[in-house]
This record gives C-alpha cells, sequence and structure tokens, in this order.
C-alpha cells in the first residue's frame, strides 16, 4: 500500500526549494525528495551567485519573462528576510570594435524585455568606473546584483517547512507510473517505499531528464536532450582591482570569461564552459592559461600566478555544442497528458533569480 500525499517536489535545489515554498504556503501538503545528503550541492551552490537583470534573453522566452519578473520578486524577498545581497551593478564590455554591434543587441533585447535602466558609457566614463578595464565602450546594468546562494536556499526552506513541508534527503525517486491513486513513486533510501502522489514537480536539475525517463507513461517525445556543461572558475589574489561585475562580450552560446565578486569581496573569474559526457566536478588546472588570455583583453594588467583554482559547476542544457543556447523547458499536464505532473529541463542560469517566477508558474500549472 503506497503512502499518500498531496504534492511530491523531486529536487532541493533552489527551484526546488522555492516550488516547495509556494505551493506549502498555497495550503498543500508538500514532500520534497531530495537524492544527495544537503540541499544544493549541484548547479545551486556552484555558480556565479548573480541575480541578472534580463540582458540577454529572446523577447517573450520563459528566461526573459521569468528573470525580469524574478528579479524583483527575489530583490523584495532578500530585504524582507535578511537575505544578504548586493545590488553591484555590473558593466558590460566590447573589447574591440567589432563587438559593438553585439553590444547594442544586448540593449535593444533588454529594452525588448523590459529592462529599461542600462546607461552607454564611453570609454573615459567607463575607465572613471573602473580604472582597471581597457575595452572600446560598453553598458552599466544597475540593476544587476549578487546573493549568498545558500542563505537564499535556507530561507526557501525555513519558509516551505514553516508552512508544513518535509525535506527527506537520501531519497532517490527510482521509478514511477501513473495509476488510479494519482502518481505512485518508487523511493529508495534508508527506508524504501511506494509514495501515491496527487502532484509531482520534477525539478531534479541535472537529473530531470533521469527521472522522466523513470516514470512510466511520460511519453519518451516530451523529454528533451540532456547535455552537460562544465564550468571552471578562478579566484584572484592580491588587492581586488574591481568594484562591479564585468562582463565581456560573448562568445557563441556562453557568456564568456566574466569577473564575478561574492559579499566577501573576493573576485573570481568564469565561467570557462567545456561539454562533459556525465557529472564530474575535477578541476582541470590545465585550462589556467585560457583564463590568463581571456580575461586579459579586458584586464591587461593581470599578472602571471595572480589566478588561484576556485571550483567547478555543471549546468543541464536542453541544447548541445554549437546549438543556440536554448529557453527554460517546463512541461505540464497540456504537454504530456499526465495530471498532477511538471516536468522542468535545462533550468540553469538565469534560474537562481528566476526561481520565485518559476515557482508561481508551476503552481499555476498545477491548478489547471
Amino acid at each position: 500500500m503506497a503512502e499518500q500525499i498531496d504534492c511530491a517536489v523531486i529536487g532541493a535545489g533552489v527551484v526546488g526549494l522555492a516550488i516547495a515554498r509556494e505551493l506549502a504556503m498555497a495550503g498543500r501538503e508538500v514532500i520534497i525528495l531530495e537524492a544527495a545528503d544537503a540541499i544544493g550541492t549541484h548547479t545551486s551552490s556552484r555558480n556565479s551567485e548573480v541575480i541578472h537583470a534580463g540582458l540577454y534573453y529572446p523577447k517573450g522566452s520563459l528566461k526573459a519573462r521569468f528573470c525580469v519578473t524574478g528579479k524583483t520578486l527575489l530583490y523584495d524577498y532578500c530585504s524582507v528576510h535578511g537575505v544578504p545581497h548586493s545590488k553591484i551593478g555590473k558593466i558590460v564590455v566590447a573589447v574591440t570594435p567589432d563587438e559593438v554591434t553585439t553590444l547594442q543587441s544586448y540593449v535593444d533585447k533588454a529594452q525588448a524585455n523590459g529592462v529599461t535602466d542600462l546607461r552607454w558609457l564611453s570609454r573615459e566614463a567607463l575607465r572613471e568606473l573602473e580604472p582597471s578595464v581597457e575595452c572600446e565602450t560598453g553598458f552599466l546594468s544597475p540593476s544587476t546584483g549578487i546573493i549568498d546562494s545558500h542563505a537564499l536556499m535556507l530561507a526557501y526552506q525555513g519558509d516551505a517547512e514553516s508552512h508544513g513541508a518535509s525535506l527527506v534527503f537520501k531519497t532517490r525517486v527510482t521509478s514511477g507510473k501513473i495509476s488510479g491513486e494519482g502518481i505512485v513513486l518508487e523511493v529508495s533510501g534508508e527506508e524504501p517505499m511506494s509514495i501515491a502522489c496527487r502532484s509531482v514537480v520534477n525539478s531534479a536539475g541535472l537529473f530531470a531528464q533521469d527521472v522522466a525517463r523513470s516514470l512510466h507513461g511520460v511519453p519518451a517525445s516530451s523529454i528533451p536532450p540532456q547535455y552537460f556543461a562544465k564550468a571552471h572558475y578562478f579566484s584572484l589574489s592580491g588587492k581586488p582591482p574591481f568594484r562591479r561585475l564585468v562582463y565581456p562580450v560573448a562568445s557563441h552560446a556562453h557568456l564568456g570569461v566574466h569577473v564575478t565578486i561574492d559579499l566577501a569581496g573576493q573576485i573570481r573569474f568564469g565561467p570557462d564552459v567545456s561539454w562533459i559526457d556525465g557529472i564530474d566536478y575535477t578541476f582541470d588546472v590545465s585550462r589556467e592559461a585560457l583564463f590568463y588570455e581571456a580575461i586579459r583583453k579586458y584586464y591587461p594588467a593581470l599578472k602571471q600566478g595572480q589566478l588561484q583554482p576556485g571550483y567547478t559547476g555543471i549546468r543541464p542544457k536542453v541544447s548541445g555544442p554549437g546549438e543556440p543556447a536554448a529557453d527554460f523547458i517546463i512541461h505540464g499536464p497540456k504537454h504530456h497528458g499526465i495530471a498532477g505532473l511538471v516536468n522542468l529541463y535545462g533550468i540553469e542560469s538565469p534560474g537562481l533569480t528566476a526561481s520565485l517566477a518559476i515557482a508561481q508558474h508551476v503552481k499555476q500549472l498545477l491548478q489547471g
């Protein structure tokens, strides 16, 4: 006999926790199933910790809509709940004259997405803001910020639990099926069991396609391809030369090696992205030369030996090498025909920024 539950959220990353919070606060009985032994052990804790403004995404895309809406929701949430964050802003720069056209395209996309606070800066004005940066021109995004991602996840978890949600670790969904009882999940762990759920939200991040494939009845045609992109981050030793984030013009589908700053003032460079076949967080120090070359294009004063190995992260991708960056994929019952099921795929950047907006959307999908 399966244990009965109203709603199961699979995955305790920042988006899964935001969804669990939203559903619990709406009066749903929620259990969060997490395969690891802690919250946010993958993409949610291995990223740039940036609150994005909404500059790069096509108009009308889920990324554009949820980033712009989510940014406002997130700043308000952090202020109310005391989550450490800072709206430090970022500059996006064209290092060479032929990059100015791409820079203009970012401004055009941002305006189409409702981001109206960007400010073009001359080379001289940029040097006043960031004397260490060498470039042709650029613009300032004052609504870009940084955040303590772990503190945010703890706040979401606390809200969810205070509204009755429960979180269980070391509990992996191994299979599932659609039955008269709803969606019956088979879970492994210290106490393997069957759970009959009225609703299931698959927010398993890197493993979302694996979970979806294990649910008998989910059409294979509705499950997108699964790719993994590994990002390396190096830390900078010495006195911090930057006061805000610095992003060069992107190369291909990625945003290049940019400057991020954590709330302690530590400078990090990343994410130098490479494609991998599986989950592997090993740090490849041989990529150091590539970092020096990329960074010196806009920060020529970088001295040899100043970069120190930092950490790696892996992004769940639904588009592969050489393909344009894909949008978030969020499938409700209308997409796959299964009542009470929502599958989320490819929730990478700006997923943290968009987390509260994504949660609201998922709640709406479950309401029909």
